[in-house]
């Protein structure tokens, strides 16, 4: 729901041979290089080079190599900054290739010279890492072990059957969990220390990674929060725990607002993630202010973005009225009911915050559950603006439903925000305890008295 704390929170071509300082580029997480030699003379030779970012999105670039005999020189390049030192060759981006997304690819080329063998490089490195994926042919390492007692570990790959989020098995599961808060805003809180905490003990299934797009987020520098959320997913996953990728708008509320940052944003963590069995893309946070046609419209456009990287992922889908299923906007679920979005694997998110949305809302998440696939994706145990006192009863009837009608949840938030609904107490994040008593507000003890409980995911 609209939460005003959020609102008011601060804040051409390069020819020949010449020597530049290195741009200070992040490292690329995974690439691939493809060097063919396209003509060869005596002497001489044309060389092409492809590379292709597979890791996080880079803004600047710097590819080496080593040629393999001593008599290969570069004469002249294009589509880089060519330099060589001995048998080095260094080839940095110019202005209009500086950046690639992930999966996007750079042709670039020279011509050189040779006197004795005129042999193929093998090794190349993008900003200082290897591309496994280079002539030598080498796939890149799996991603860590989740470990068989964990939730991604017991569960493996999610799927929607029928009104349920399934297992590997095919059984029903609920995934409980919590979200962040703007991580342009409480960055500090989701680290090592943190998210062991809140796989360990907390127990918890899920890390919901909330991008906001504006308000100082994801449109301020696409690369850099694509790869903070990139980071986020492996750090859940290394810990057995499911990662929720979520597309936080929220003002404005039109989702087609943010249309065109949608599909390049999910286009590339799509294409990052897809080997990953941990991942769930929350696409729209909280539609508001606009029918369920447009955001029925903008998720036909995104489900598709997603799908071609990643084909197996469930895909929530934001509800209108702050993903209320329309019931803050007067309507209710059965707009969802009889005009559903054209496409499979998908779940319909709801949000609620239990000072604020009760036995209305509740009546309408107990019809809409025997419908439609569900998740609650954000929750407060607070009202809608975040702030407040934590109602424990509606909080506890809420959570008694959800788990009642198996529905997955994440709370808002695991931060510590000066709100009512943060988990821990101001200046909680400055330190390493995120699990205490002495640290946990009391609406984060709450969350972790509910979440910590043993879950029952069947295997059989």
């Amino acid at each position: 729901m609209q939460r005003t704390l959020a609102l008011l929170a601060t804040c051409a071509t390069a020819l020949g041979l010449t020597t530049l300082a290195t741009p200070q580029a992040e490292a690329a997480t995974g690439c691939k290089v493809e060097y063919t030699v396209t003509s060869q003379w005596t002497g001489g030779f044309q060389a092409g080079v492809k590379v292709t970012n597979l890791g996080d999105p880079v803004s600047g670039w710097t590819l080496r190599f080593t040629l393999p005999d001593a008599g290969q020189k570069v004469v002249q390049g294009w589509n880089a900054t060519w330099s060589q030192s001995g048998s080095a060759v260094t080839a940095t981006n110019v202005d209009w290739n500086r950046t690639l997304a992930t999966g996007a690819a750079t042709d670039l080329g020279f011509t050189g010279t040779f006197t004795g063998a005129n042999a193929k490089p093998t090794a190349f490195t993008l900003n200082g890492v290897t591309c496994t994926g280079s002539v030598g042919g080498e796939e890149p390492p799996p991603g860590p072990d989740p470990g068989p007692g964990t939730p991604v570990g017991i569960n493996g790959q999610l799927h929607v059957c029928g009104v349920n989020l399934c297992n590997q098995y095919n059984r029903p599961v609920q995934l409980r969990g919590m979200s962040t808060h703007g991580i342009q805003w409480f960055s500090k809180c989701y680290n090592s220390a943190s998210l062991d905490a809140l796989a360990k003990d907390w127990k918890s299934d899920l890390l919901r990674v909330a991008m906001y797009v504006q308000e100082g987020g994801y449109e301020t520098d696409p690369a850099g929060f694509t790869s903070r959320v990139n980071s986020l997913v492996d750090m859940a996953e290394a810990r057995g725990m499911y990662a929720m990728i979520d597309f936080h708008t929220l003002t404005p509320g039109d989702p087609n607002y943010n249309l065109d940052r949608a599909k390049t944003f999910f286009a590339s963590v799509a294409a990052r993630n897809a080997g990953k069995k941990n991942v769930i893309y929350e696409i729209a946070n909280e539609p508001n202010g606009v029918s369920w046609a447009a955001v029925k419209s903008y998720a036909e456009q995104v489900i598709p973005v997603i799908r071609a990287a990643d084909p197996d992922a469930v895909i929530i889908v934001g509800t209108r009225g702050w993903s209320s299923l329309g019931v803050s906007d007067g309507s209710d679920e059965t707009e969802i009911i009889n005009n559903p979005v054209n496409a499979t694997n998908i779940m319909y998110a709801f949000h609620f915050y239990a000072a604020s949305h009760q036995d209305n809302y509740r009546a309408a998440v107990s019809r809409a559950a025997t419908k439609l696939p569900l998740f609650v994706t954000e929750f407060g145990t607070v009202t809608y603006t975040g702030g407040g006192a934590v109602d424990r009863a509606s909080s506890t009837a809420w959570l008694d439903l959800l788990d009642r009608l198996k529905i997955g949840y994440a709370n808002w938030t695991y931060s510590d925000a000066n709100e009512g609904s943060a988990a821990f107490k101001p200046g909680t994040c400055n330190g390493t305890d995120y699990s205490s008593g002495g640290v946990l507000t009391e609406s984060g003890a709450l969350l972790k008295s509910r979440i910590s409980t043993p879950d029952t995911f069947p295997t059989s």
